[in-house]
């Protein structure tokens, strides 16, 4: 997971453990070096190649191919930082 401020620098990029639904809650304190203005939030799985272009479903390595990626676009929530 990343946040990013309004400056585009991520103040915070961790990982937290996801239920198998792919659910997960992550809470933080706003770093106070912390821009101002639209952040963003990201997340997506650890450690996977989000956007694979070889053709291979590297999501469950080894397992039958079930899941078909709709998009390249890391999925972003935007997030009000007011001071």
């Amino acid at each position: 997971m990343t946040v990013t401020d309004a400056t585009s620098v991520a103040v915070i990029n961790t990982t937290a453990p996801m239920n198998d639904a792919g659910g997960f809650i992550y809470s933080f304190e706003v770093p106070a070096q912390m821009a101002a203005g639209e952040a963003a939030v990201t997340a997506i799985p650890f450690n996977i190649d989000w956007c694979d272009d070889t053709g291979k479903n590297n999501r469950a390595d080894g397992a039958a191919a079930t899941l078909q990626r709709a998009s390249c676009v890391t999925p972003m929530k935007p997030l009000s930082i007011t001071r």
